[in-house]
């Protein structure tokens, strides 16, 4: 009789001080092998790596290896609570350095970017609307869902390239199994570009 060995994937979590994180970390660490990283440092048992996603070659030595990406696109509390600048960090987060990581990833042949979005894209429309995937986003000004839209335009620009499978994952206000069920599918999708409404 063969013996089958389950494939663990290599996936690097962001964020990884971030309460998403937490969870995703915990529920996928029991099929697969995890890498934690965040701009800040954070004591973990699993691996991580402190890193500010840039342009330097840090940021290629993080993806090296790693077979998944999920980008929470989350900054770290300790950062929130100082709002000097916030706005300039929270757009450059989620717009430059998810440009680097995904640079990286496709240097690496990655197969997978999974990118954690908001439903706040949405706040303009009648919350009555039962809104899918395939609408338009149609963000108010505020910083938290207008950086988040940006982030998803760059994903979008590598996804069109065709070198890596982006899946976007529009969020609500809860965490639940459905949520950690999205992002399991997702870490597994063959989709080039797929978008999820949670």
């Amino acid at each position: 009789m063969l013996d089958f060995v389950t494939y663990k994937m290599k996936i690097l979590i962001t964020s990884a001080t971030s309460k998403l994180s937490q969870q995703l970390t915990t529920d996928l660490s029991a099929d697969h092998q995890i890498r934690l990283t965040d701009l800040v440092d954070f004591e973990t048992d699993f691996d991580f790596v402190q890193s500010d996603l840039g342009h330097e070659s840090e940021t290629d030595e993080l993806v090296k290896n790693i077979d998944t990406i999920i980008h929470l696109a989350t900054l770290p509390l300790a950062l929130l609570e100082n709002p000097d600048d916030l706005e300039n960090l929270e757009i450059d987060f989620l717009t430059r350095c998810t440009y680097n990581l995904l640079y990286a990833a496709v240097a690496q042949n990655i197969s997978n970017f999974v990118f954690a979005s908001t439903l706040q894209l949405f706040a303009k429309l009648d919350q009555n609307l039962t809104i899918g995937p395939n609408w338009r986003p149609r963000p108010t000004t505020d910083l938290f869902p207008l950086s988040r839209h940006l982030g998803e335009f760059v994903c979008r620009e590598f996804a069109r390239e065709g070198q890596i499978n982006v899946s976007i994952i529009r969020l609500g206000d809860t965490i639940d199994e459905d949520t950690i069920g999205a992002f399991r599918q997702a870490i597994n999708s063959t989709d080039k570009w797929k978008i999820t409404h949670i």
